[in-house]
């Protein structure tokens, strides 16, 4: 009897789980007169500036590609959803600090997923992670302290996580309650797969360019769906 009860739990749980459905892919494109990429002076740390062997860098705050697409561009199902609760990733987000840069400079996670962040530049490196729902917390990773694992027990949208050492290093976090969500690559393209049946809001979040917004529907026999979304120019 009490077998027959695990069954049907641990069958349910598995329905719960299950929400494989269509595909909302699309395009973030930047459209206008792009300001000038600021250029990082990285000379203050010889450690930083040599990584880099004399190449300029510069910053990921706008990322642009062919036909103006746009990357680092955070893409979400922000509405539509309901109460499911879905699984905890077994997968690690790995946050790497090489050349003194973050990458990814924005990302996503679960929460309760592990979040490792690594450190192999040889240098002083701060994981200052300024949550608000999350306790905030600063972490030194010295040069020998090559990797550091957290995870975030709560939801929480969009904090900035920087280095003190580093000014230039920040890097954009979203603790999500569920995996649909997804960053653009440098040529503004994004996929949010497996989405069940339904009517959702859409949104694209830009660290400077705010947000953009697109409802759309996927209904049996029609699964998959296009959400194209244009930034502007900064007034």
């Amino acid at each position: 009897m009490i077998g027959r009860l695990l069954l049907l739990i641990l069958s349910f749980n598995l329905c719960a789980y299950a929400y494989a459905g269509g595909t909302v892919a699309g395009t973030v494109k930047f459209e206008g007169t792009a300001p000038r990429s600021r250029m990082i002076h990285m000379e203050a740390d010889p450690v930083c500036y040599a990584s880099h062997d004399g190449k300029t860098v510069y910053s990921q705050t706008l990322v642009l590609g062919d036909n103006g697409g746009l990357g680092n561009v955070f893409v979400y199902v922000k509405s539509g959803l309901g109460k499911t609760r879905y699984p905890v990733p077994p997968e690690i987000v790995v946050v790497n600090q090489k050349g003194c840069n973050y990458n990814p400079h924005v990302l996503g996670v679960m929460v309760g997923q592990k979040v490792k962040f690594l450190n192999p530049d040889g240098t002083l490196h701060n994981v200052h992670a300024m949550c608000k729902s999350n306790p905030e917390f600063n972490a030194a990773m010295p040069d020998f302290r090559k990797e550091m694992q957290v995870s975030f027990e709560k939801p929480e949208f969009m904090f900035p996580i920087r280095c003190d050492v580093h000014p230039w290093m920040t890097a954009w976090m979203a603790v999500m309650g569920h995996p649909f969500f997804t960053v653009t690559n440098s040529d503004g393209r994004f996929e949010l797969k497996d989405l069940p049946d339904g009517t959702y809001t859409i949104e694209a979040w830009h660290e400077k360019l705010g947000t953009k917004v697109l409802t759309i529907t996927l209904k049996e026999g029609k699964s998959d769906q296009r959400a194209d979304f244009t930034f502007l120019p900064p007034k």
